[in-house]
């Protein structure tokens, strides 16, 4: 027969043993749990990356591009599926051929060995409807001290008020903080000025894998050499009409223009002519059916005043 004080003993006490094993109680029992999950979850990773096929690999990959919100490198993907990175790599080639830009609604965009899922562009206003989402739009002023930066970084803050020709205090803060730029450092000359350069975020908006693929100065040349000749093969007179050359050259074409042009002056003098007689004959009725009314009669003379003398006087 057992008393009330030992039940109470069965029980775990603040100070015991059993709190010790689990460090904080019922909490600490619970991370334990968590943590040999994720272990044999991490094991059961290992041993099916073994026995993967790459069709399989590829299905994997495009559930994580899809689910992820950021660019995905190869070393995340081997972290999170524990395949080979040849098997990466092939799967990846396979899924940048499905979703190659222009194949569809959404494209796989390699960002510098970064791969991320987006929208194509004709397809991006009717998103950003869906999700009430404003696009990133950059003043005059930023985009300029931004392709400042991008081409000549690193680059200082007074090189960059030197081109431009204006304060770039403000512009370089707000890009700052949009963390399209970067500090890369301190330049070696007295002041010690600040170097800046662009960042992952800037090649992720301008869909660039690294800064080579920045349009050269031969490239815009070029460009402007293209846009000439679009704009002088739009200006080109049309090509004559089939026939028209030989019609020209015909001699009796000649003389019956001259004869049609003739009797045209004919018909549009006789028009004159008409449209006179008609004008003259308008007035004429109108003089016969309102006739000018009378003049009004004259006023007799002012008598002169009493005590005045006449003019004939």
């Amino acid at each position: 027969m057992t008393t009330e004080g030992e039940k109470q003993s069965d029980l775990p006490l603040p100070g015991t043993a059993d709190e010790a094993v689990t460090g904080e109680g019922a909490p600490g029992a619970d991370e334990q749990e968590q943590h040999e999950a994720a272990q044999t979850e991490l094991q059961q990773l290992k041993e099916a990356a073994r026995f993967v096929t790459p069709e399989r690999a590829v299905q994997v990959l495009e559930a994580l591009f899809f689910a992820a919100d950021k660019p995905l490198d190869l070393r995340t993907l081997e972290e999170t599926t524990q395949f080979s990175s040849e098997i990466l790599k092939a799967a990846l080639e396979q899924l940048q051929a499905i979703y190659a830009p222009g194949n569809g609604g959404v494209a796989l965009v390699d960002l510098g060995g970064r791969w991320q899922l987006r929208t194509e562009p004709h397809a991006g206003v009717y998103v950003r409807r869906l999700l009430q989402v404003k696009p990133l739009r950059l003043t005059r002023a930023a985009l300029e001290t931004l392709s400042i930066i991008a081409y000549r970084q690193p680059v200082t803050r007074p090189e960059m008020e030197d081109l431009r020709g204006v304060d770039c205090g403000a512009v370089t803060k707000a890009l700052l903080e949009r963390k399209l730029i970067r500090i890369l450092g301190k330049k070696d000359e007295p002041g010690r000025p600040l170097l800046y350069g662009t960042t992952k975020e800037f090649l992720e908006l301008f869909n660039l894998r690294d800064l080579t693929q920045l349009p050269t100065l031969r490239e815009f040349q070029e460009l402007s050499e293209e846009s000439r000749k679009i704009v002088e093969q739009e200006s080109k007179p049309p090509p004559p009409v089939s026939g028209l050359t030989d019609l020209a050259q015909d001699p009796q074409i000649t003389e019956r223009m001259i004869h049609a042009t003739a009797e045209s002056d004919k018909a549009l003098a006789a028009l004159e002519s008409a449209m006179e007689d008609a004008d003259q004959s308008t007035k004429s009725a109108a003089a016969v059916l309102a006739p000018a009314p009378p003049p009004p009669p004259s006023e007799p003379p002012a008598s002169p005043a009493p005590g005045e003398p006449s003019k004939g006087e």
